[in-house]
């Protein structure tokens, strides 16, 4: 675009020039071996500027013939290379896409139009190719010789790594990505793997130093980096706890400012103070964490923060941990634990009967088992609680890889990956709950529960609960009874009605029952019937849980 400019501008020029000289007329005398040659200014200035070009003309058509060898061997050579590098993509691609055949071809084919010293990626080509036709020791030595190319360094550890990870020979994986790490302490993959070395050994202070040394650059990679910072001075922290307390409160503090709602770190930091009389301290910082995220192992830690304590202080510790979360499950569980322990039954069934309400699950209908049989001591009620803890879901646990643990680990059990444990929920099982059917009334007589009358054999055969025989009467479920009396009932049962009319089959008749008379109220729970079971059904009006 400048060029045509300039040469409009300079055009522009001469007829300026052209047309200033035809406005002023004159002659120009020129004397040369006695001769004496006279012209106008116009044919002076066309006859300059014809001389001009024909000697611009002549000197491009010199210089053309002198370097047209050079020229046309350049032309043949960039055309050469356009078809090496068009082979070389093509080669590419065909590796992305997994065919080794095409692959290889294009490889042999951009070898010899382009040189592999002028373009390294041909040594990659030749090493996918390799690895597509399953030949692994070429692969190798293709990814060792790129070793001594500063440009393909990285590229041939990146290869020689995933070779021996493929292999299963940790060791030398680790060398290499160590290397790499060396080289280029922004590689992510390096750092992971030279991270989950060290903390496999337990050196957690040189893992630190490793994370330390990668230059992380934007928002999400520093807090990438921090978060597994405080993730490897939790471990320290927990590792040094009963050698040196006070390196431990250091260590878990800063991992606690670094994650404030990380459980372990504030945990082991409550800890370490704790034991060095920092009562107040550590309270402090288990408060924190608990109105965030309240967590079962905060509360332990929180309520057994001085051991001298009676069970009273306890539930009084319990309280206020309650009072900072309300409306929430792990409060009531932990007013309900403490109240247990205190011996004060009814605040304990109050809390776990709010637990309920706000989450049923596994471990609050254990803590009424215990409740009942602390209080009580029936027998009926108490496998009552087991059987609906057995259909209950799961509590959250600290899951990582599918492997389920009870305390926090700062690596993977399974792969070895730091900071993969979550808690969350086991995928293990996945448990019915049934809406509306929270009954803590005691049920002597208990009739199939809604939603079990059309549940398949196979999975009431999955989760078989046995407790001591009742009668059972479908028709007209019963209210609650005492506890003597529902003994009384065990004792004396009632006459067993014809099989005719008593023995359902698949809960048809207790099914036709509740659709006769809609307004009849609903049955109560029982967790342990088998509405399925033909045998129990038509043998005996007496029912085998």
């Amino acid at each position: 675009m400048f060029r045509i400019l300039f040469y409009l501008v300079v055009v522009f020029l001469l007829g300026l020039g052209f047309a200033w000289l035809a406005e002023r007329p004159g002659d120009l005398v020129v004397t040369f071996a006695g001769y004496r040659y006279e012209v106008s200014l116009m044919v002076a200035a066309v006859a300059i500027v014809a001389i001009v070009a024909a000697v611009m003309i002549l000197w491009w058509l010199i210089r053309s013939i002198w370097t047209s060898p050079y020229t046309v061997a350049r032309y043949f050579r960039v055309r050469r290379r356009d078809r090496g590098y068009q082979a070389l993509s093509t080669g590419m691609i065909a590796a992305g896409a997994g065919d080794g055949g095409l692959a290889r071809r294009m490889s042999q084919q951009a070898a010899k139009l382009i040189s592999s010293d002028q373009e390294p990626l041909i040594h990659l080509l030749d090493a996918q190719a390799a690895l597509l036709d399953g030949d692994r020791q070429a692969a190798r030595d293709k990814f060792t010789a790129m070793l001594d190319d500063p440009e393909m360094r990285l590229l041939g550890l990146r290869g020689l790594y995933l070779e021996a990870e493929r292999l299963g020979e940790r060791e030398a994986a680790r060398h290499y990505a160590e290397r790499a790490v060396e080289n280029a302490p922004q590689l992510e993959w390096a750092v992971n793997a030279a991270l989950e070395g060290k903390t496999g050994e337990g050196d957690w202070d040189g893992a630190l130093k490793l994370l330390d040394s990668r230059r992380a650059t934007g928002k999400d990679a520093r807090e990438s980096v921090a978060s597994r910072r405080a993730v490897l001075l939790t471990a320290k922290a927990m590792d040094v706890l009963d050698a040196d307390p006070q390196v431990a409160r250091t260590t878990a503090l800063e991992a606690h400012k670094l994650r404030p709602d990380f459980v372990p770190a504030a945990v082991t930091a409550a800890r370490a103070l704790f034991r060095q009389n920092e009562l107040r301290k550590g309270s402090k910082v288990l408060e924190t964490v608990w109105k965030k995220e309240p967590h079962p192992e905060i509360a332990d830690a929180y309520i057994h923060a001085r051991p001298g304590d009676s069970t009273q202080d306890r539930l009084a510790r319990a309280k206020k941990l309650q009072s900072l979360k309300r409306n929430n499950v792990e409060s009531a569980l932990v007013v309900g634990r403490a109240a247990l322990d205190a011996g004060e039954y009814r605040l304990a069934r109050e809390s776990c009967e709010a637990a309920a309400r706000l989450g049923p699950r596994e471990s609050v209908y254990l803590l009424m088992a215990d409740i009942e049989e602390a209080e009580t001591g029936d027998q009926g009620r108490v496998r009552q609680w087991l059987a609906k803890a057995l259909r209950a879901p799961r509590d959250p646990a600290w899951v990582a890889d599918g492997y389920v643990a009870e305390r926090w680990a700062p690596v993977s059990p399974v792969t070895g990956k730091l900071d993969a444990f979550e808690w969350r929920m086991p995928m293990e099982r996945l448990a019915q709950v049934v809406e509306g059917e929270e009954d803590f009334s005691p049920a002597p007589a208990i009739a199939a529960p809604k939603g079990e009358e059309a549940d398949e054999p196979a999975k009431a055969e999955a989760e078989p609960v046995v407790i001591e025989a009742e009668p059972v009467e479908v028709e007209k479920p019963q209210k609650a009874k005492p506890a003597d009396a529902a003994a009384e009932a065990v004792a004396k049962p009632e006459k067993p009605e014809p099989p005719a009319e008593t023995a359902p089959v698949n809960g048809q008749k207790a099914a036709s029952a509740k659709k006769d008379d809609p307004a009849k109220p609903p049955l109560p729970d029982d967790p342990g019937v088998d509405p399925d079971d033909k045998d129990s059904s038509t043998q005996s009006p007496f029912r085998l849980f």
